[in-house]
């Protein structure tokens, strides 16, 4: 089967990067020219998937007011250079199918995906965390990998002093997962291969996400429930994405992607000066 749905958990407070997400959400926290879940969307799109659901909370309108028609901006803008800042995104509401549901309690990002499950029935589906960007798109890498019966979940190899700040995999030779450990200590991670939130799943999680039990905090994690799935020799492979990642729930993170994507715009030369003017 075809992977046709992307769903996009989105309902989480975004404490790592507080104050800035006080009163907005983490995925609306500009990237140079755009916020973060907007590059989430068009990774989406660019991959062939016209059909997406994201999942908020109730402090999240302001993406679904991002990912809607502003008649009174577009007509004040109409036929001036501001109206070539909107093009891609207008290009992606005009041919994307954008639903929403709300996850009323924060209960870990495997509760979150257990609300998509009327919305994907029997189909496979992709998930893609909604503060990370992948460059080039990791997307389309999973979908031309993807045989039909599988899980995948990509990951990244990251310096073996930083696994415990990931999820980290065990593969074996064939690239099937045999286990996964979240935040393990460096003497005992299986791997430096992380988790980096794209994941191409089978219908099936939603089963083992309902008979998940809670960890810390109350929460209900995906990884707990693949976990399962493993035990129960459901088909876990690994994707190794050697391109770069840009975790914008981390900090130091989100300021290298800002600046590494403002360098490569029109602004980039006057950019590229201030900052060898900053380090003199």
């Amino acid at each position: 089967m075809k992977v046709k749905k992307a769903v996009i958990p989105a309902a989480g407070f975004g404490t790592r990067m507080l104050p800035i997400t006080k009163a907005q959400p983490k995925e609306m926290v500009p990237v140079f020219d755009k916020p973060v879940i907007q590059y989430v969307i068009e990774e989406v799109y660019e991959a062939g998937i016209d059909d997406i659901l994201i999942i908020t909370g109730r402090h999240k309108r302001a993406i679904e007011d991002h990912f809607d028609k502003q008649p009174e901006l577009e007509n004040t803008i109409k036929n001036s250079e501001k109206e070539k800042e909107l093009e891609k995104l207008n290009e992606i509401l005009e041919n994307v199918s954008i639903y929403y549901v709300r996850q009323k309690h924060p209960r870990g990002l495997g509760d979150a995906i257990y609300h998509a499950k009327q919305h994907i029935g029997d189909e496979p589906f992709i998930v893609l965390l909604g503060d990370v960007i992948t460059y080039p798109n990791c997307t389309k890498e999973l979908i031309k990998s993807f045989k039909g019966k599988e899980n995948i979940i990509a990951v990244e190899k990251v310096p073996k002093e930083l696994v415990s700040r990931y999820g980290i995999v065990e593969i074996n030779e064939n690239m099937e997962i045999k286990n996964m450990i979240e935040k393990p200590p460096v003497e005992k991670a299986p791997s430096n291969y992380a988790i980096l939130g794209r994941y191409i799943l089978q219908p099936d999680v939603f089963e083992y996400i309902k008979i998940t039990p809670p960890g810390k905090g109350g929460e209900i994690q995906l990884t707990d429930a693949l976990k399962l799935m493993i035990a129960d020799n459901h088909k876990m492979l690994a994707h190794i994405f050697s391109g770069k990642v840009y975790d914008i729930g981390n900090k130091l993170s989100w300021l290298k992607a800002t600046i590494e994507f403002a360098l490569k715009s029109e602004i980039g030369e006057e950019l590229k000066q201030h900052i060898l003017n900053l380090i003199k």
